[in-house]
């Protein structure tokens, strides 16, 4: 298996992720880039804050990894997730998978953030203007 899975506190860079995942061999890239967006249900955000159980986080990571390698003909798979406060615009996570055809990257990459956000223990907290709630995972 072919992965990068980071945690970071710091800002995430989409080129640096695409450059990642890119090889000779890659004939398609699917590229999932989550941000932050200014409402939720009519609401208006002021900020997300994320936390992570981070040794259990990157494991479960790892496992939906593997099972998308199990699953399709994928070459490499990056996920890369923050933790803090994101403003506004922001990027909370990006998964970037390569694969020698395009169905396999688009399917791959629709199961990994879609498992993610179901399993892997990184908590969202959304602060409103008028207070602020935790948020359930929800694909």
């Amino acid at each position: 298996m072919n992965t990068e899975i980071k945690l970071l506190v710091s800002t995430l860079n989409v080129q640096d992720c695409v450059d990642w995942v890119m090889s000779p061999e890659t004939g398609g890239i699917d590229v999932f880039v989550g941000t932050v967006r200014n409402t939720t249900k009519g609401k208006g955000v002021v900020r997300l804050e994320f936390e992570a159980y981070e040794k259990m986080a990157i494991s479960e990571m790892e496992k939906i990894a593997q099972q998308a390698f199990a699953q399709w003909p994928v070459q490499k798979i990056l996920i890369h997730h923050r933790t803090g406060v994101l403003q506004i615009g922001e990027i909370p996570v990006i998964i970037a998978v390569s694969a020698a055809h395009r169905d396999a990257a688009f399917e791959a990459c629709r199961f990994i953030i879609d498992t993610l956000k179901q399993t892997v223990p990184i908590w969202k907290k959304e602060i409103f203007e008028d207070g602020e709630v935790w948020v359930a995972a929800q694909p």
